[in-house]
């Protein structure tokens, strides 16, 4: 697997999968009770396009909690605004069986594919950001802790061919020549997946807020400061980059990653990575994949948010040896950009679905509530072909019921994830 391409073979079985309908779990999610809340049902109408209204059923409880199983410790990388892997992994279970395909276009740090590969599913991601291939890809055929120790000892960390000056506001001198020698080798190298797993750990440990990572105290890891702002920060903390040893803390970050995962699990996982697709393009336009492929989509797209990527991933751009300048989100500003963005995002969505395939498609409030995209989803799916069967509010703090979504938290946002469930209803 080439670290640019990170895309992998594609083998569909020949034999028919059953299509199962969500009666029972509008059933289920009527009488769930796990969590010690009962369901609070409502129904909702939302205005479509053409003028008409469509009401759709709204379930609002707790479904998932973090008192439940905790998720495996493959996910433990930070990514902008990615939700918990217990999302995914209720939809997975209850509208697919192993061997279908799971898919989700908006893949970021990959939580919908690790889920359904650890669930014996197969996953397909896409995502227009190199960065998302680079954390996703790795943990879908995870290296032994071993094969990752032999290959850090193989590895010159003196061999650096550049060492920038202005990232001396980031990194001690020797840390620093450490990263560009790591830098050095994995873009000279046809990558296999031990040198994947590094550069993808590497990639996530560049900047953070505690010692676990090569630079001085900066921000959370899922954004990088300028050199300025960090400048600012070191005065402000009267701080000077610490000696971090770069192969150490990788070591270290991945001892943590696989501490759940024994071989039986990395087997599985390996068997799942094998019949993987991961996509670096927009999500659109996907003639990859086959049509009516896909049994379920688990997603979150991005929100109405400006989003300066150049900004955010210069720092893990020049690791990469990537041009943040070359790298075009759509992340639309106005909302009726936004929409027909998605509507042409759901008739691709809708063309790879099989029959009887679902879509569960999370989104949030923006712009302090007053901006309610489920109501714009119900329209975009609704034009694309797809049927509304319901809408699923995850709530673990909901005080009391108002609007047609039935949840306010009289926050600043909110505790809730908020999930519009389509399903394709024909093959026409």
């Amino acid at each position: 697997m080439h670290a640019e391409e990170l895309q992998l073979p594609l083998e569909l079985e020949s034999a028919p999968v059953p299509i199962r309908r969500p009666l029972s779990l509008t059933s289920e999610l009527a009488d769930f009770d796990q969590f010690g809340k009962s369901t609070l049902q409502l129904a909702s109408q939302f205005l479509l396009a053409d003028g008409t209204s469509r009401e759709v059923p709204v379930f609002v409880n707790e479904f998932w909690t973090a008192r439940q199983r905790a998720a495996s410790r493959l996910h433990e990388i930070s990514y902008r605004a990615c939700f918990k892997p217990q999302l995914p992994r209720f939809f997975i279970e209850r509208l697919t069986v192993p061997g279908e395909i799971v898919y989700d276009p908006f893949m970021g740090r990959g939580t919908t594919l690790l889920e359904a590969a650890l669930l014996g599913r197969v996953p397909y991601g896409c995502d227009i950001n190199p960065v998302s291939l680079r954390l996703a890809g790795p943990r879908l055929r995870p290296p032994s802790l071993e094969q990752i120790s032999r290959r850090l000892a193989e590895i010159d960390f003196s061999d650096a061919a550049e060492s920038p000056g202005e990232l001396l506001v980031f990194y001690h001198p020797e840390t620093l020549r450490e990263i560009a020698a790591l830098k050095k080798y994995l873009l000279a190298r046809t990558q296999d997946e031990v040198d994947q797993w590094i550069g993808g750990v590497a990639l996530n440990r560049l900047t953070g807020h505690s010692p676990g990572f090569f630079s001085v105290y900066t921000l959370p890891p899922n954004q990088a400061v300028s050199v300025k702002s960090q400048r600012k920060i070191n005065a402000d903390r009267k701080q000077i980059p610490p000696r971090r040893s770069v192969p150490a803390l990788i070591l270290k970050k991945s001892r943590k990653l696989l501490s759940d995962c024994d071989a039986a699990l990395l087997r599985s996982l390996h068997a799942a990575g094998d019949k993987a697709l991961l996509l670096n393009q927009g999500a659109r336009s996907t003639p990859q994949i086959p049509d009516g492929a896909v049994a379920l989509v688990v997603t979150s797209p991005p929100f109405l948010d400006v989003v300066d990527y150049a900004g955010d991933n210069w720092l893990r751009c020049w690791f990469l040896g990537i041009d943040p300048q070359t790298v075009r989100l759509t992340v639309p500003k106005k909302l009726d950009a936004w929409q027909l963005e998605m509507t042409a995002v759901f008739r691709e969505l809708r063309r790879i679905l099989r029959t009887g395939g679902h879509v569960a498609f999370e989104v949030g409030e923006v712009r302090g509530g007053t901006i309610k995209l489920e109501e714009t989803v119900v329209r975009c799916g609704v034009e694309a072909g797809l049927d509304p069967l319901l809408v699923l509010i995850n709530d673990q703090k909901f005080t009391k019921t108002a609007n047609c979504w039935g949840v306010n938290n009289n926050e600043k946002g909110t505790n809730t994830n908020r999930i519009v469930l389509f399903r394709r209803c024909s093959s026409s």
